[in-house]
This record gives structure tokens, C-alpha cells and sequence, in this order.
């Protein structure tokens, strides 16, 4: 059992080995937060792994890295945004006030 989730183990690691190479390649910041994501979807896994091989109290070494792996994806999406509210695929917020004052700044030129 223990030489199986060896294998299981490097193979986590070796994929975090190509997420680790798009973090760094990726060619645009949603395809570096993806491997992020990977990144931290792998560290679990290894932590389960070696919480089976080792000491069980790695599970909440664990956890705490899920956690942290879910609100940073939360965290990207928000700042990713035009306006922070979460929703990748939206467009400009519509502000009636800042065209508004472009109009009136725009009559006060000569």
C-alpha cells in the first residue's frame, strides 16, 4: 500500500511541477491563476498523501491550504473585474454621473 501512494505522491508533484511552469509561462493572468489554483489543488493532495504515509495531523496543514486556495480564486475574480462585484464575463459598469460630467465639463471649454 505504502509503495502505491508513493507513486500517487509523485505524481501530484510532478503536477505541480507543469502548474509551477505555467505560473510562470502563462500566457495571460486567468491561465496563471488557473495553474495557481492547480498549484494548490496539488499541495492538498500531497498533504493527504503524506498525512496517510505519515502523521494524520498534516489533514489540517491541509485544510488550511484549501481554504487559502479557495479565497484566493475568489479574491482574483474580484479584482479581475470592472467593478469588483465577481463576474469575469461583464462588461464596463454603466456610470451615468461620469458621463454626465464629462458632458458638462465638455460645454465649459470654449
Amino acid at each position: 500500500m505504502t509503495v502505491w501512494l508513493h507513486i500517487v505522491a509523485l505524481g501530484l508533484l510532478a503536477s505541480l511541477g507543469g502548474a509551477l511552469w505555467r505560473v510562470w509561462r502563462g500566457p495571460s493572468q486567468a491561465d496563471r491563476m488557473m495553474a495557481a489554483q492547480l498549484v494548490g489543488t496539488g499541495g492538498v493532495g500531497v498533504m493527504v498523501v503524506l498525512a496517510a504515509l505519515q502523521d494524520w495531523g498534516l489533514l489540517v496543514v491541509a485544510f488550511a491550504l484549501a481554504l487559502l486556495a479557495g479565497l484566493a480564486a475568489v479574491g482574483f475574480v474580484q479584482a479581475q473585474t470592472p467593478d469588483g462585484a465577481g463576474d469575469p464575463e461583464e462588461t464596463a459598469p454603466s456610470r451615468p454621473w461620469k458621463d454626465a460630467l464629462a458632458a458638462t465639463q465638455a460645454e465649459k471649454k470654449p
